[in-house]
């Protein structure tokens, strides 16, 4: 299966990744709403039916973690599936998770 193609839109106050896989159908995505330059929320985690099991929700959960290191950005996981995600890894994401 290859990897998702993720895209990344955003406004003043909110962001979105997407997430497509060739040969699937479907989109999967990720929201997140902006409080800072320096703080933002991941709100919301979906994927498609079509898309389950294909490790899509944590290629944008790592996609989102590594751009928010980059920007040093620090992440609230209100999400469920960011929050789940974060607490598996929590040692590793300590610098940038907001708990």
């Amino acid at each position: 299966m290859p990897d998702p193609v993720i895209t990344f839109a955003e406004t003043e106050t909110k962001a979105r990744y997407a997430a497509t896989v060739e040969g699937v159908t479907g989109e999967a995505e990720l929201t997140i709403s902006k409080v800072s330059d320096t703080l933002i929320i991941a709100d919301h985690t979906g994927v498609p039916d079509s898309m389950r099991g294909l490790g899509v929700g944590r290629a944008l959960a790592e996609r989102l973690i590594a751009d928010a290191r980059t920007k040093g950005q620090r992440i609230v996981p209100l999400c469920p599936f960011v929050r789940a995600h974060a607490m598996r890894h929590r040692d590793e994401l300590a610098d940038v998770i907001q708990w």
